[in-house]
């Protein structure tokens, strides 16, 4: 049985990722996705150990094919409990897993827009969020050429499936990755 706790979220996570920017990428949609859990009264550390796993199987199985098929079989092996898995499996568009629960909205909510965060922070002269405002990052998702892998589309999407106006996310967001800031390296 794989038990729930950070540490070994963390320990599976580098298992498979050596990548120091995804890596990055799951800290900074760990921090997101833990700060929603206080604001909603939810499960902070259960939470954040699925944001943490969410893309763990990305590095070895970057095609979408693969991926995260290929991380919720290495979960179900270990024992890790379904409505984690489920959770992981919602945050892909093409897994045709619908997204039901708060935790599943959250998680597809911050995954894209926690990278568009720190691609626009790492524009700015002080390569940090903690300068980073909501109007920046909105004014860059109107350049089609700024981070165009990220979709606008699924930023706007994951803001409307949490039912909150699309700068409140961003704003949200930023100040979540900002007390993790030292971590990020932003």
């Amino acid at each position: 049985m794989f038990e729930l706790t950070r540490e070994n979220a963390w320990s599976l996570l580098t298992e498979y990722t050596t990548s120091e920017s995804l890596r990055k990428h799951a800290l900074a949609v760990e921090a997101a996705v833990r700060g929603y859990a206080r604001k909603y009264g939810e499960d902070e550390e259960m939470w954040g150990i699925v944001a943490l796993l969410h893309d763990f199987d990305y590095e070895r199985y970057p095609d979408l094919k693969d991926h995260p098929f290929q991380g919720a079989e290495i979960l179900r092996e270990r024992g890790c409990p379904e409505y984690v898995i489920r959770a992981i499996l919602s945050h892909g568009e093409h897994t045709n897993t619908p997204r039901e629960s708060k935790l599943e909205h959250v998680l597809f909510a911050c995954d894209e827009m926690t990278g568009f965060v720190t691609a626009a922070a790492l524009v700015r002269p002080s390569k940090s969020v903690r300068d980073l405002e909501a109007a920046s990052v909105m004014k860059r998702m109107k350049d089609k050429a700024f981070a165009k892998g990220v979709s606008r589309d699924d930023l706007r999407k994951g803001a409307e499936e949490l039912g909150l106006p699309l700068d409140e996310h961003i704003a949200n967001v930023i100040g979540f990755m900002r007390e993790r800031a030292d971590v990020l390296g932003l």
